[in-house]
């Protein structure tokens, strides 16, 4: 009688929600009468209620191996194994059900939810195979809205989110087991994973060794171990080459690197930074701007890359791309210096569309005063009109056209004004310099500086002489 007093006062406190009170007053009537399958049964609804599964599922097993056709007490044993994913004890404890009542619809529902965790369990472990994690996290979703308590599905769920470089996510769900159980050695290692992949390689070994002291045989944190603790001798011993000089060596130790582990993003994205500016002091510009381009790919918000491949683009005369990246770098952040090589790479851009009067002339740009005459008179011999009097119509133009070329670049770089002007990117026709108006004859004639009329006349097949009036 003092027992079921407890019993019905649990019950009371039940229906009002006050589950701690009601688990009290079970546990009274247990102690007082401990082999009554009902009061067991009572306490796991409670427990149940209150989100403790393996506690509750204790209960619901005791009160089965007291009455073995308790109906309720295998409905919640069942429910206490699906919450907690094990599905197929689960579907065991709804098919005793049916046996002792084959028209229970609350079994019968039951034993589909767990056929259904089954098959997503089944689909998930063949898409992680596949490396298809998104699919994964989708198909642990679904199984935790039937076993909410399941810290194997989480955990997988977490593993996948720190592969898909969800890190937040990931490590939200690790630690909320971890606050549940501290010894939990796949939320340890899947903090671990975190970290690895967030480029903080010292910490995420901490978390491994933690993870491999409570499971020593936890393949997954032994493996990541492995690889973070290779990648960070791998990566110091590149820096260590870079910073000595040593350029040959630094390449081969941060390729090395990049073959230690595919999947640690981050980390991969600045060797292959690494990499390419290896690649810019051994002047292979070309690799530097693929090494650059994969960190980008891998981490799009890798400013240092940006800026590197920008200076390569810049060092190669690619302008267009180089102001993309400087744009891009701008955007991200507007600091004076970056707004500076935006400005600088826009200007090469815009000198680059005019007629490159250095290269007309054959003349680098650090070209001597008379190292431009002495240009200018082999150039201009060499496409006057009357040296091609007797070429096609063709030809004829074409060297005209080169004539004239000659002489507006004599022109502008002769004058340390206009080459000042054109050396800085101004455009020389906004300062009211007309190269259409420039007569390449009159050009001509002031250099040589001949009083009467100038020919050329041949003195041989192919050969050509210059003959002053």
């Amino acid at each position: 009688r003092e027992a079921e007093a407890f019993k019905e006062q649990g019950n009371a406190y039940y229906a009002k929600k006050d589950y701690n009170e009601a688990y009290n007053y079970y546990t009274k009537a247990i102690d007082t009468c401990p082999n009554n399958a009902s009061y067991y049964g009572n306490r796991a609804a409670t427990l149940m209620m209150l989100g403790r599964f393996r506690e509750a599922l204790e209960d619901a097993q005791q009160s089965v191996r007291l009455d073995d056709t308790f109906v309720r007490g295998h409905l919640r044993e069942g429910k206490c194994h699906l919450s907690l994913g094990n599905a197929m004890a689960a579907s065991r404890c709804f098919q005793r059900v049916l046996e002792l009542d084959h028209k229970n619809t609350q079994a019968q529902q039951e034993l589909k939810n767990a056929t259904t965790v089954l098959e997503y369990e089944k689909i998930a472990e063949a898409d992680f195979e596949k490396r298809d994690f998104r699919k994964v996290v989708f198909c642990m979703d679904r199984a935790l809205e039937f076993a909410p308590a399941c810290h194997r599905f989480k955990i997988l769920k977490a593993e996948c989110l720190a592969l898909l470089g969800r890190y937040p996510e990931a490590q939200s769900v690790a630690s909320d087991i971890l606050r549940m159980d501290s010894t939990n050695a796949d939320a340890l290692y899947v903090r671990g994973l975190c970290l690895y992949y967030e480029d903080c390689i010292e910490k995420a070994v901490q978390f491994f060794v933690q993870a491999l002291r409570m499971a020593p045989d936890h393949e997954k944190a032994c493996l990541a171990c492995r690889n973070a603790k290779a990648l960070k001798a791998k990566k110091e011993d590149g820096n260590k080459a870079f910073k000595k000089g040593n350029y040959k060596l630094a390449y081969e130790l941060y390729t090395e690197a990049l073959g230690i582990d595919p999947n640690n993003i981050k980390t991969n994205a600045k060797l292959y930074c690494n990499r390419g500016t290896v690649n810019s002091k051994l002047r292979k510009l070309e690799e530097a701007i693929d090494d650059c381009t994969n960190a980008v790919k891998l981490d799009d918000t890798y400013i240092k890359a940006y800026l590197r491949r920008a200076q390569c683009y810049m060092d190669t005369e690619q302008y267009e791309d180089a102001v993309r990246d400087y744009e891009k770098v701008y955007q991200t952040e507007k600091t004076k210096e970056h707004k500076q090589l935006l400005k600088n790479a826009q200007v090469e851009l815009k000198k680059s569309k005019r007629k490159d009067y250095y290269k007309i002339l054959g003349v680098d740009k650090n070209a001597s005063e008379d190292e431009i005459k002495k240009a200018y008179r082999k150039r201009a011999l060499m496409h006057h009109p009357d040296r091609h009097s007797g070429a096609s119509a063709e030809v004829q133009k074409e060297e005209e056209k080169k004539f004239k070329e000659v002489g507006e670049a004599f022109t502008i770089l002769s004058d340390p004004k206009k080459k000042a002007r054109y050396d800085s990117g101004q455009d020389l026709e906004e300062d009211g310099l007309n190269m259409g108006d420039f007569d390449a004859n009159n050009i001509f004639k002031a250099f040589f500086g001949g009083p009467g009329g100038f020919s050329f006349e041949a003195s041989g097949p192919g050969n050509f002489f210059f003959q002053f009036g």
